[in-house]
C-alpha cells in the first residue's frame, strides 16, 4: 500500500465550524476578522486543533490585493464583496495604492507560525490575476465575468495594465508571507474556466508564470501550487507554461486522466467534490477511495475540488480524515 497522502481542505477555516461562527459573531464583519491578526490566527488554527490536518491555510481573502491597490472593499451581508470604483468605468491610475493594508495579514502569518507545530505545513495564498481582475472590473462577483471579458477583448492594453498591477502586488504580498513564515503558497484562479483557450493563455498562464518567476527569484525553495479551477484539458498547458511546482485539481477532473496526462512526478492536489463530502456515508467512502486509487502513482495531497461548504457536517469531515488515513 502507498503511504497515505497529506490532507488539508480548501476553506477548512470557516463557516462549517461552530467555533468559527462564535468568533465571527463576536468580532462582527468578515473583513474586520481578516484584518484582526489575533482573530485571523485563531481561525487559521481552529481546524488544525479539531481535525489534525497536515496543512494549515492562512485565513484571509483574495480581495485584500485590490484593497491594497486602492479600491474600497466591503462585504454586503448575504450578497458578497463590493469594490469601488469598478474598473469597468474607472482608471487604475486614479487609485491610490495602500500596500500597508496588507500588514495585518502578514502579522497573522507571524502569529500562526509561532503557534503552529513544526510537523504541520503552513500554506499562504493569493488570488490569481484573472480571478482578482474579474472582481476589480465589475466591482463585485458575477456569474459569467462578462465585464472583465468584455474589457479584455475590447481594450486589452488597459486590461493588461490591471493584470500587471495585480501581478506586481501579488509577488510582493506572497514574498512577505514567505518571509513571515509560510512553507508554501497557492495561487487560486477560481474563474479560469470562463476563458477561451487564447484568453486562457494570455490572462491565466502568462500572469501566473510572471508571479512564479518573481517568487522563484526571491524564494527559489518555496513550493508554489497553482489551482486554475475549470481549466479542464488546458491544465496540461498550464502545467507546462506557468512553472508551478504542484497542481490543484477541481472536482470535474477525472483523477485517472490527470494521473495519465499531467507531467510524470508532478504533485497534484485534490479533488473530492465538496458535495460528496456533504453526502457522507458510502458515497463519501467510495469517492475517497477512487481518488486515492487513481492518484496512487504520483505525489498527492488529498483535498477538495473547491472550498468546503458551510453546511458540511463535522462528523463527515471526521469520516473523511479517518478514511484517507486508513483508520
Amino acid at each position: 500500500m502507498p503511504a497515505r497522502p497529506p490532507l488539508w481542505l480548501m476553506r477548512q477555516a470557516g463557516r462549517y465550524l461552530p467555533e468559527y461562527r462564535a468568533l465571527r459573531a463576536e468580532k462582527g464583519g468578515f473583513l474586520d476578522l481578516c484584518y484582526d491578526p489575533a482573530s485571523a490566527a485563531e481561525v487559521t488554527l481552529q481546524p488544525i486543533r479539531r481535525f489534525g490536518f497536515d496543512g494549515a491555510i492562512l485565513f484571509s481573502d483574495i480581495l485584500v490585493v485590490p484593497h491594497a491597490l486602492g479600491q474600497h472593499l466591503w462585504f454586503e451581508t448575504g450578497e458578497g464583496p463590493r469594490l469601488a470604483p469598478p474598473l469597468s468605468g474607472a482608471d487604475l491610475a486614479d487609485l491610490a495604492p495602500a500596500p500597508e493594508r496588507l500588514a495585518p495579514v502578514i502579522e497573522t502569518v507571524r502569529r500562526v507560525r509561532a503557534a503552529l507545530s513544526p510537523e504541520t505545513t503552513f500554506l499562504g495564498f493569493a488570488g490569481s490575476p484573472w480571478t482578482v481582475a474579474t472582481y476589480m472590473v465589475a466591482g463585485q462577483g458575477s456569474r459569467d465575468h462578462a465585464a472583465a471579458r468584455r474589457l479584455a477583448y475590447g481594450d486589452p492594453v488597459r486590461f493588461g495594465g490591471i493584470i500587471a498591477a495585480i501581478v506586481e502586488m501579488t509577488v510582493d504580498y506572497l514574498s512577505a508571507q514567505i518571509e513571515a513564515g509560510v512553507d508554501a503558497v497557492q495561487l487560486f484562479d477560481s474563474w479560469a474556466g470562463s476563458l477561451s483557450p487564447d484568453q486562457f493563455r494570455e490572462w491565466v498562464i502568462a500572469p501566473n508564470a510572471a508571479i512564479v518567476a518573481g517568487l522563484k527569484a526571491r524564494h527559489p525553495e518555496t513550493p508554489i501550487i497553482g489551482f486554475p479551477k475549470g481549466a479542464g484539458a488546458k491544465l496540461i498547458d498550464y502545467a507546462a507554461g506557468t512553472g508551478v511546482d504542484a497542481l490543484g485539481l477541481d472536482e470535474t477532473l477525472d483523477p485517472s486522466w490527470a494521473n495519465r496526462e499531467l507531467p510524470r512526478g508532478m504533485p497534484v492536489q485534490g479533488n473530492l467534490d465538496p458535495l460528496a463530502l456533504i453526502a457522507g456515508g458510502a458515497t463519501l467512502d467510495r469517492a475517497v477511495d477512487e481518488i486515492l486509487e487513481a492518484l496512487a502513482g504520483r505525489p498527492h495531497i488529498f483535498n477538495l475540488g473547491h472550498g468546503i461548504l458551510p453546511d458540511t457536517p463535522i462528523a463527515y469531515v471526521e469520516r473523511l480524515v479517518a478514511r484517507v488515513r486508513g483508520l
